[in-house]
């Protein structure tokens, strides 16, 4: 029969003991402080406010010297159920927008672990949002919740659409008025260069109109003095 030496095993196994706590310690710590760092974090997105419409709607409290809350039609409720899945629409469109160029900067090293820690966070609660309000319209009808973002996605493009159309509109009555400023600006500058021109042009007719005259002057001067001598000749 084998005689095993305790003892001497003690201190391995005491050493394997407290490194283990140790690490298990550690890593429970590091577990709560990314935690309570990722909770103080700011979010990602604003408040929303469809969210908490639907759910005001929803569970009405009733009033001062009242039994029963006020029944809120089905109808109400479905639409700002529609309107929370809109915006829900509208945050998935700028993640997904956002998501290439966040990992552009990581590898780059232009943003911090916060900026990522942040996006991450806003993933996963528009993942747990999604399933919320599929569970939500499914309960209020049954198979609602299959079609419901369908109609959110239409409505928000047309949306977009609708806000784009206007901003051009807006833009092409402030373009055409640039452009009607920028047409008189070039009609003055071509006119006062047809003017420099014609007057250019008048100052060098004149000049050469008085060279002329001087030159007609000094001929018959010369003439006479001509005459004479062919008269000189004569006699």
């Amino acid at each position: 029969m084998l005689d095993i030496d305790w003892m001497s095993l003690a201190l391995p196994f005491a050493y394997i003991t407290v490194l283990g706590g140790s690490l298990y310690t550690f890593s429970t710590i590091y577990r709560k402080r990314k935690a309570s760092q990722s909770a103080n974090l700011e979010p990602w997105f604003p408040p929303h406010l469809q969210r908490n419409i639907y759910l005001t709607l929803l569970h009405m409290e009733p009033e001062a010297g009242q039994e029963k809350a006020p029944k809120v039609p089905d109808s109400v409720i479905r639409a700002a159920l529609l309107r929370r899945a809109i915006e829900d629409i509208r945050r998935i469109i700028q993640i997904r927008t956002s998501k290439q160029a966040l990992n552009t900067l990581l590898q780059r090293g232009s943003v911090g672990d916060d900026l990522n820690q942040r996006f991450i966070r806003a993933e996963k609660e528009i993942e747990e949002e999604l399933r919320d309000v599929v569970t939500e319209a499914n309960a209020l009808a049954p198979g609602w919740g299959q079609t419901i973002f369908q109609s959110a996605n239409e409505i928000a493009s047309n949306t977009i659409l609708r806000t784009r159309l206007e901003e051009i509109e807006n833009r092409a009555a402030a373009d055409k008025e640039w452009w009607e400023k920028r047409r008189e600006a070039i009609k003055k500058d071509f006119l006062k260069e047809l003017e420099e021109d014609s007057s250019t042009k008048g100052s060098t007719k004149t000049a050469s109109d008085d060279e002329g005259v001087l030159v007609d002057s000094g001929t018959p001067a010369a003439t006479p003095g001509g005459s004479k001598k062919k008269k000189g000749g004569k006699k």
